[in-house]
């Protein structure tokens, strides 16, 4: 008797829409405001974010890359800004363990050129100037590991093109 009364509550309990635990309403997710999904931060590493930040460049999607960028930006630029003032020299890129060590330093400033180059491609040039500006200025020492097997620098990149985008407001 005990058990189909158990077994009853249950059944009656999962055909309602009524939750049976409050959940905190900060951990659901939620829309964006055009009713899009919200991306999947994944497990919310910097490399995480940097990764499918890089995807969604290559997918031409400017509204994800905004949104893993910003992600990585907000959750780890204190870091970077602190790996960047511990750096007293250059760090050789033939040490792999010493730029890995940099972690929130490379995919912050990574992210800021991920950034710049979507806007720059969506034609907010403004926005692109100010990702560049940002990432040469207060993360100079930030490297990205290309997938053919080295490291280069976000920022000497960036300065490229800020060069380039202030020489075609002049012009």
């Amino acid at each position: 008797m005990k058990i189909r009364l158990c077994l009853a509550i249950v059944s009656l309990l999962s055909l309602t829409s009524l939750p049976l635990f409050a959940e905190d309403p900060s951990l659901a997710p939620s829309s964006a405001p055009d009713g899009a999904a919200q991306p999947d931060f994944g497990d919310y590493k910097s490399s995480t974010l940097t990764t499918k930040a890089w995807k969604a460049l290559g997918e031409g999607d400017t509204a994800t890359v905004k949104a893993y960028t910003q992600k990585c930006i907000d959750s780890f630029e204190k870091q970077a800004l602190e790996m960047q003032k511990g750096i007293t020299g250059p760090v050789s890129t033939d040490d792999k363990e010493a730029v890995f060590k940099n972690w929130a330093l490379n995919d912050v400033g990574t992210c800021y050129f991920i950034l710049g180059s979507a806007l720059e491609k969506s034609g907010d040039k403004k926005g692109a100037l100010e990702a560049y500006k940002t990432l040469a200025e207060k993360f100079p020492d930030a490297k990205c590991w290309d997938t053919k097997g080295w490291f280069w620098t976000p920022a000497d990149a960036a300065k490229g093109k800020l060069k380039a985008l202030e020489f075609d407001a002049i012009s």
